[in-house]
């Protein structure tokens, strides 16, 4: 008999609908259940492509004898984390500070009837094994806490949640770290501690890839050129493109790396390291002019586009790192399945270049990579580089077509609108940089879909969406996320429903999500459910933290539209992580990029002329074409009415002739005018290269 899951939407809670364990969601019939009988809860929070959150299922939630341990004994109650990142982010917590400072899904928490956490970890066998406790003696000694020792969990679990909402509302005001362009400069001096010179990437396994850490750098060597920032960038990103971490026949990244060179990738693939890192590669192919860097950016949207993405334009969430119940099997060769398909000669070939062996390099099965450029591998055997690389894009054309029969990870097919937002900038990004069609139309089908989805008649968002349905209360980074994926749609279609729509997010932001006592920005809105904290969020996680979004957004829109309360706003943010930017950058990379555009230098550049005019066309293709990251642009055709009222204060006064004309602009007080298209493309080169 299904339990109460199997009435829910989320694909990790349906895939737990079968289990003898009597799950409830997340709600008011459980909690009141708890208090009732005064039994604890037991929380389980995973997400759909967890591994270990399929293995604890299988090894315990089915398990009859392990389901009637905690029916007779708990309230259970299983959430799926991209759901409700709320309660994550709150239990994470805890679990963490219960053991020391390590964390992960799946979550096990036991809370009172209060809500208040008293044990916690993460995964658990079903019995004890290599030094791991089981999860039977677990619930034997959270029993005989609650049943004989009932007063000091109690009081644990007190002490718990008051360092919990220590942790949550810490982030207030603090000027004892000025806002000065050093903290952005100081970063590759800090990064560099923790950089692995020989294959790239920051620290030791398992290994992240840090994408905004890489576009902090980026920017660093665009104020002041620095050999170590570009040096960090550029191996890491050719080392992650390189390794097993990359898809190399379908495109796009998973998520982690279990080893230090990228060779075994935790195989399940998420949008939003997928958005971000497309960004991050495109960020680097502007800056520095890798082309093969901008391969990836489009392999990465294609595959974004081809398989996670819905007919009504919103993008999926995630894909599983299990295939058929075995991780990675997907994605993994024998070498005789390559021999088999390609036949000898042209199958050893590619078996050099891509680590393919007998032996294998994966538990006796071979995940590609390339562990010397194509270059170096054609050099060594005498191959003719450029019939070698048109062989191997056949080869791979054939192996995906294989792999395509093969039964594909599952699929976790709900829309989050901040995963969303960060792939509709990816998209909007690329549009510009690759006069791509198909990727504007892409970002502007998104951003539709949200908009007549999950905006309710209020202007206020819902967070996620399946089969049709939107539901529950939209956070601080659905909002943030969206509305800069928003201004940077409309730079890319210049279309000023976008920045009206930027606007209203921005706006509800300041109404529902402000702390009154100043600050930075709590990650519910002030009318959401009643949590035992309401929690502040500025260091990133899998994502970029709320605060940090909205610090972005507000340095952009206040830009763009001269409101200084959008500038206090972000000040405000940033003031409050100025100590973490300047102590530990690498969990605050998001908020270090939004202090890049706050410290400026930050240029509003205003295009005048018709767009469908060839030279008007060529001045805006080459300034996408460049690397100017403290900018916003606008763009508007003299002869036609600005619609956006928004935009107004930015164009007054400004005038043109036949030819295209550039206001560049800083605070809202502009430089003459550039006229034509010679003076414009020369202004552009100063831009790109300030030094």
């Amino acid at each position: 008999m299904p339990n109460r899951l199997a009435h829910e939407s989320s694909p990790y809670l349906l895939q737990h609908a079968n289990n003898p364990v009597d799950w409830y969601p997340w709600n008011n019939e459980a909690i009141q259940r708890s208090r009732d009988t005064q039994k604890p809860i037991f929380l389980s929070i995973g997400y759909s492509a967890c591994h270990w959150c399929h293995v604890m299922e299988h090894e315990s939630f089915e398990s009859a004898a392990i389901a009637q341990l905690l029916n007779d004994n708990f309230v259970c109650i299983k959430v799926d984390r991209e759901e409700r990142p709320d309660l994550d982010q709150i239990y994470m917590h805890a679990v963490m500070m219960m053991n020391g400072g390590r964390g992960g899904w799946p979550m096990s928490v036991f809370l009172t009837p209060k809500l208040q956490p008293f044990f916690g970890g993460t995964y658990w066998p079903p019995h004890r094994k290599m030094g791991m406790p089981g999860f039977d003696e677990v619930i034997a000694a959270v029993l005989d806490a609650w049943n004989n020792h009932r007063d000091d969990a109690i009081h644990h679990a007190q002490q718990v949640t008051d360092r919990i909402e220590q942790v949550g509302s810490s982030a207030q005001t603090d000027e004892s770290v000025p806002l000065t362009e050093a903290l952005v400069l100081n970063v590759p001096g800090q990064l560099e501690e923790a950089f692995d010179a020989t294959y790239g990437g920051f620290g030791a396994a398992p290994k992240f890839p840090h994408s905004m850490e890489l576009q902090v750098l980026l920017r660093v060597d665009h104020r002041q050129s620095s050999a170590a920032a570009r040096q960090m960038v550029t191996v890491s990103l050719d080392r992650m493109a390189a390794g097993g971490i990359y898809d190399h026949l379908g495109g796009g990244f998973a998520r982690y790396s279990v080893d230090a060179r990228w060779l075994v990738p935790h195989f399940e693939k998420m949008l939003y390291d997928n958005a971000l890192l497309a960004v991050a590669y495109l960020d680097s192919h502007l800056a520095t002019g890798n082309q093969a860097h901008a391969r990836i950016v489009r392999e990465t949207l294609d595959y974004l586009l081809r398989d996670m993405t819905d007919e009504a334009g919103g993008f999926y969430s995630t894909e599983d790192a299990d295939s058929e119940g075995v991780e990675g099997k997907f994605y993994v060769w024998s070498k005789k399945e390559i021999l088999d398909q390609l036949g000898a000669e042209v199958g050893e070939r590619f078996c050099t270049v891509y680590d393919v062996s007998e032996a294998g390099n994966f538990e006796g099965q071979n995940i590609l990579n390339l562990p010397r450029p194509i270059e170096q591998v054609a050099e060594a055997n005498g191959w003719d580089l450029a019939d070698l690389e048109s062989e191997l894009a056949a080869s791979r054309a054939r192996l995906f077509s294989v792999r395509k029969a093969r039964v594909r990870p599952g699929l976790d097919d709900k829309v989050i609108v901040c995963w969303n937002g960060l792939a509709i900038d990816a998209f909007a990004r690329a549009a510009r940089v690759f006069d791509g069609s198909r990727y504007r139309v892409a970002a502007e089908k998104a951003a539709s879909f949200l908009f007549e989805q999950m905006r309710e008649s209020n202007g206020r968002l819902l967070h996620c969406w399946r089969n049709g349905q939107a539901k529950l209360m939209a956070y601080l980074d659905d909002y943030a996320a969206l509305g800069n994926a928003l201004v940077s749609l409309y730079e890319a279609n210049f279309d000023s429903r976008w920045i009206d729509w930027a606007i209203e997010l921005a706006d509800l932001v300041l109404e529902h999500f402000a702390d009154p006592e100043g600050g930075s920005f709590f990650y519910t809105a002030d009318d959401h459910e009643q949590l035992i904290t309401r929690n502040k969020d500025l260091q990133d996680g899998s994502v970029p933290s709320g605060n940090s979004l909205a610090a972005h957004l507000f340095v952009r829109l206040g830009k763009l539209t001269g409101r200084a309360h959008y500038l206090e706003a972000a000040e405000a943010i940033l003031t409050a992580g100025a100590n973490m930017m300047q102590d530990s950058p690498s969990a605050v990379g998001q908020l270090l990029l939004a202090l890049d555009g706050f410290q400026g230098p930050f240029h509003e550049i205003v295009v005048l002329g018709d767009r469908t005019q060839a030279d008007v066309a060529d001045v805006l293709r080459d300034l996408d074409s460049r690397f100017v990251p403290r900018s916003v642009v606008v763009s508007m055709d003299p002869n036609q009415q600005e619609t956006s009222q928004s935009l107004a204060p930015l164009l007054k006064g400004k005038t043109a002739n036949d030819l295209p004309t550039v206001y560049l602009c800083q605070d809202f007080s502009c430089q003459k005018p550039r006229v034509g298209k010679d003076e414009i493309l020369a202004t552009w080169q100063t831009l790109s290269d300030p030094s």
